[in-house]
């Protein structure tokens, strides 16, 4: 695989994972097995941007992924 492709998915990859683990999702750890969820709440200023971030990462870490199988030459 290219360096060059290879180095834009490691850091896609680490990218999409830290954007991941800094969204929180509730006040305590009660809210992670499903405590605190009934309550709706619009995402805003930082926390949303750091949404659309985690988005935009996504659709990097597929598409370069989309990139390095078919620059590898593998078939299904």
């Amino acid at each position: 695989m290219n360096l060059i492709l290879a180095l834009a998915l490691f850091i896609s990859c680490f990218g999409l994972i830290a954007a991941i683990l800094l969204q929180s999702r509730g006040a305590g750890l009660g809210a992670t097995f499903g405590g605190e969820s009934s309550v709706y709440r619009s995402r805003r200023g930082v926390e949303k941007r750091l949404y659309q971030f985690t988005i935009i990462l996504a659709i990097l870490f597929v598409g370069v992924s989309l990139i390095a199988f078919l620059a590898s030459g593998s078939s299904l």
